[in-house]
């Protein structure tokens, strides 16, 4: 009985840790993303957070509904075609973020590499 309350709260740990660290890496590619595009501003660390919360929402709801990736990599023009949207939706969520269509388009782009190369932004 002890074996299996510490395996269920080694996997609660797990989850949690896993959660903290998809967060972190999507706060750090935003953050990325932000600074190369032009037309792209998030205004604070607090509009960058919030950002980043309301960025993996939606990605975790186009998942579940749809079974697609918003990821501009790995699930070709639809995945880039999301993620184009995420980013600009997100704009309607998020006070002192701000992005236009062609800077969408483009942090699509910069986001796809740069979530290439940032590892623990992995699917749970």
């Amino acid at each position: 009985m002890s074996h299996s309350n510490e395996t269920e709260a080694s996997k609660t740990t797990s989850t949690a840790m896993q959660v903290i660290g998809r967060f972190v890496a999507a706060a750090v590619v935003l953050a990325i993303t932000a600074f190369f595009t032009p037309g792209f501003t998030i205004n604070s660390i607090w509009t960058l957070a919030l950002s980043a919360i309301v960025l993996t929402a939606i990605d975790y709801l186009i998942v579940k509904f749809t079974g697609l990736h918003a990821s501009p990599f790995g699930k070709g023009f639809v995945g880039f075609a999301l993620a184009a949207i995420t980013l600009y939706v997100t704009q309607f969520f998020v006070a002192g973020y701000s992005i236009s269509w062609i800077a969408a388009i483009i942090g699509a782009l910069i986001y796809g590499v740069v979530d290439y190369f940032i590892p623990g932004n992995q699917e749970m």
